[in-house]
């Protein structure tokens, strides 16, 4: 399950961006996920409620927003939504498409609580 890795590396990131900002605990995480990122949002959540356990993070509320996929014909460059890697363009049928949005994973926002 890579998202126990990837719960890690969040919990690891946050902790280091609160100690640098002089902050004792977090009270509230936003994620930003593509739902093209390959992540599966069930094993996210399950692997977040055990990784925050023991740690500045363990009462923070953890917030997730699913970003949209969207896809670019590299013909006639119609950009159009998508929920796969490989969707043929609906307006001129082209089979390449680029990825413009939707693969993403990150941080949006950190709420850190100080002494």
């Amino acid at each position: 399950m890579h998202e126990l890795s990837v719960a890690m590396s969040i919990v690891e990131s946050v902790e280091e961006e609160t100690h640098r900002a002089g902050g004792s605990s977090v009270s509230e995480i936003v994620l930003e996920i593509g739902i093209l990122s390959g992540i599966i949002r069930e094993a996210l959540d399950f692997a977040l409620e055990e990784a925050i356990k023991g740690t500045i993070l363990q009462e923070a509320d953890i917030r997730i927003e699913e970003i949209p996929g969207i896809a670019k014909c590299s013909s006639c460059g119609t950009e159009f939504r998508t929920g796969d890697h490989f969707t043929i363009c609906p307006e001129c049928m082209n089979p390449y498409t680029d990825i413009i949005q939707g693969k993403e994973m990150k941080i949006k926002s950190i709420k850190i609580a100080f002494k």
